[in-house]
């Protein structure tokens, strides 16, 4: 079975932010044209991630100097056991769906930190002689992503650092068939504001039919 992962990193809900309206309107278009595909939720705020602090590299390295699970403290056990699930979920599903806002030019923490979680080496990607590879070839992702100003094109386009990391990090893993869909400019058109985040629904009901 298809499985997506639809990847959620605001704190609010639809109706206040619209990369998660745009992301719930593609989901039920994919789910309408795929019922038979899995879809798994992954909002990042109502989550437990990780961040990679001093106690899961302790944890790590106990681990991989060959000491049993049970010699990590109870909290070291209880991080590194979550990243390790938030990377094998990730692993095993064949597209991504990544709604985001772009917050000062660049990603949500929340969002970093689960790339953090899920960009393990031997699992994700792997070093090689030649540099790093990806291992998660094959499959799909399309991230979008709102923003207050235009920053897809135009005189904002160098300094947006969001679908750009998105970008990069994905194909990272190997993800090379990445798609953006961009709700910008609601707060630089005010008047506008409206028919942005419909025509970017829009936009998402047709990309639902050959995602």
């Amino acid at each position: 079975m298809t499985t997506v992962l639809y990847i959620t990193a605001n704190p609010n809900d639809a109706s206040m932010s619209y990369s998660k309206a745009v992301g719930d309107t593609f989901i039920k278009a994919y789910q309408q044209s795929n019922p038979e595909h899995e879809v798994i939720t992954v909002d990042l705020y109502a989550s437990y991630i990780p961040y990679i602090d001093s106690e899961v590299f302790a944890g790590w390295g106990k681990l991989q100097s060959g000491s049993d699970f049970t010699a990590l403290t109870a909290s070291e056990q209880k991080k590194v056991q979550r990243l390790d699930a938030l990377c094998s979920q990730f692993i095993e599903a064949d597209k991504y769906v990544i709604a985001s806002p772009l917050w000062n030019l660049s990603i949500p923490p929340i969002l970093k930190a689960y790339f953090d979680a899920v960009a393990v080496a031997g699992k994700t990607f792997k070093h090689t002689e030649q540099g790093a590879v990806g291992l998660l070839a094959g499959k799909k992702a399309l991230h979008i992503q709102a923003s207050g100003g235009v920053y897809s094109h135009g005189p904002g386009a160098d300094k947006e650092m969001g679908h750009r990391y998105v970008k990069t990090i994905l194909t990272f893993f190997g993800v090379e068939d990445l798609r953006g869909l961009f709700v910008e400019g609601h707060d630089q058109m005010p008047d506008r504001k409206e028919d942005i985040k419909t025509e970017a629904e829009q936009q998402a009901q047709d990309l639902a039919k050959t995602f």
